[in-house]
């Protein structure tokens, strides 16, 4: 059920700042009322999620243009909705299968480097040129994209130390 601006930043604990800024550096869009999705929220809490265990948001946007042009490369943005590129978001199904901030499903494992491709659902103008002889690949912005990946997850897992220590620290607090 879509909710305002005020109220999802109440959800996810952050001040109206914390979620502008992201909203910059992600290029999200900004909506009036209560427009924004149980996805795009799922979005800016993986966000978040990652900032929370020391990801910069260097390396989660640059992360942020490799998914959105596999998305683009896929034809996942002939959905015509204006937030195609979080609408997989918040889905907790063939998580192997889909990209880490989209949540976008590519059809088979990601470790495998391989795409389900093919899967244009619009009707578009059809370009002078392929993506292809443009230089863009679809294979080769997977490549990239499990690089970036791959980096992201070594780091979490070097944090889990940390996060296991920083939970066992505040146990025994209490509020008064």
């Amino acid at each position: 059920m879509p909710v305002t601006l005020s109220k999802l930043c109440a959800a996810l604990n952050r001040p109206y700042g914390v979620i502008q800024d992201i909203q910059k550096r992600f290029e999200l869009p900004v909506f009036k009322g209560a427009a924004y999705s149980d996805a795009y929220a799922a979005f800016l809490h993986k966000i978040i999620l990652l900032r929370l265990l020391s990801i910069s948001f260097d390396s989660l946007t640059h992360l942020w243009q490799l998914e959105k042009t596999i998305m683009r490369l896929l034809h996942a943005d002939s959905t015509g909705s204006p937030t195609w590129f979080l609408d997989s978001c918040g889905s907790k199904r063939r998580r192997s299968h889909r990209l880490l901030l989209s949540n976008y499903d590519l059809g088979s494992h990601i470790a495998s480097g391989s795409v389900q491709l093919g899967l244009d659902f619009a009707s578009a103008t059809p370009e002078l040129f392929t993506s292809a002889e443009m230089g863009e690949d679809v294979l080769k912005a997977l490549t990239l994209y499990l690089k970036d990946y791959r980096a992201i997850a070594l780091s979490l897992r070097a944090e889990l130390p940390n996060l296991r220590a920083a939970l066992n620290f505040s146990r025994p607090f209490q509020v008064l």
